[in-house]
């Protein structure tokens, strides 16, 4: 079972991390361990993945997912802590990012989460993995939400960073007050053609902005960020993240084949799986309150306050933090 939080929280349901990680947050080491020089490829439903695969083959799985405009490598320090004791851990480049490429040239590019969740468990069934314990931020912890709402049987744990994210395209289309507006600006400027095209022009410079400002205090440097943005540079990136969010405010449909899974994620289900949500205390991207969707996590549940200037890049920039809590959903209860 989950841990009862360290300190008492109004709630009792949340913990604040206090001090700084047990690394220090403002680096990511460059190169790390190398577990990240070899990028495997599999063909796994409308996409063929690159992926990393570490640790034990045999040991329990973890599936780590990434965010825009991120990719693996926001990993790169949390994979070593995680393997070391004892699990496998996979790490997907999503579709748009990286080595992964749609299998079709005439595919959709597509980038609603319905899609991305399915692409998840294909990619789970490509490797023949049952169940997992699924890990995420931005992009990867909605796909992450997604899959342990759906399919919890597939999903050992859940660890989603920035809470509950599945919503749908009617209430996308709602406006909410102006300062929470003002935090989406990328997503109206997106639903232009000068945003579509600006972005395709300017993609790094682009990623680097949101990086400032989705982690103020997060002091990374150059080789840590063209780490990164080299896998922007995936053809189809660019059009997908122009349809993820214009699909959000109903500017552009999904496909067919995902309408009934949209239909199910609009309803907001609950979600069943042991779970840990985390929230870094220097987060310069939108996000809700955890008492906000605290009610969505049906099963055992906590959160988690990082702190230490934590934003948006939770796994990268508090890498301990993030793999203590995969470790701790990831470990097979016991009764009694």
């Amino acid at each position: 079972m989950l841990r009862r939080p360290r300190v008492h929280a109004p709630s009792g349901r949340q913990t604040r991390r206090s001090g700084p990680p047990r690394r220090p947050a403002g680096r990511s080491r460059v190169g790390g361990s190398g577990l990240f020089d070899e990028v495997k490829q599999v063909d796994a439903g409308v996409l063929n993945v690159g992926y990393v695969d570490a640790g034990p083959a045999d040991g329990p799985v973890v599936l780590l997912l990434h965010g825009w405009p991120y990719d693996i490598h926001s990993f790169a320090d949390v994979v070593p802590l995680l393997t070391a004791a004892g699990h496998r851990v996979l790490v997907p480049y999503l579709r748009g990012h990286g080595t992964t490429r749609l299998r079709s040239a005439e595919a959709v590019r597509n980038g609603e989460p319905a899609a991305m969740g399915v692409d998840a468990v294909a990619f789970l069934d490509a490797l023949d993995v049952g169940t997992a314990t699924l890990a995420g931020f931005d992009w990867g912890a909605r796909t992450a939400d997604v899959v342990a709402a759906l399919w919890p049987e597939r999903c050992r744990g859940l660890v989603s960073v920035s809470g509950y994210l599945i919503d749908g395209q009617e209430s996308g289309k709602a406006p909410l007050p102006p300062k929470a507006e003002y935090a989406w600006w990328y997503q109206f400027y997106f639903a232009t053609e000068r945003g579509r095209q600006g972005y395709a022009r300017n993609t790094h410079d682009f990623a680097r902005l949101i990086w400032r400002t989705a982690s103020p205090k997060w002091d990374f440097d150059d080789a840590t960020f063209d780490r990164s943005a080299a896998a922007l540079d995936n053809p189809d990136h660019a059009d997908i993240v122009i349809h993820n969010y214009r699909w959000r405010l109903g500017l552009a449909d999904g496909e067919p084949q995902y309408a009934d899974l949209e239909e199910k994620l609009a309803t907001k289900p609950t979600i069943t799986v042991p779970t840990i949500t985390l929230e870094g205390d220097a987060n310069g991207a939108p996000h809700l309150a955890p008492e906000v969707y605290a009610k969505q996590f049906a099963g055992p549940y906590e959160h988690r306050t990082v702190s230490g200037g934590i934003g948006h890049n939770l796994p990268q920039e508090a890498p301990q933090a993030f793999a203590d809590a995969v470790m701790q959903v990831g470990t097979p209860r016991t009764s009694g």
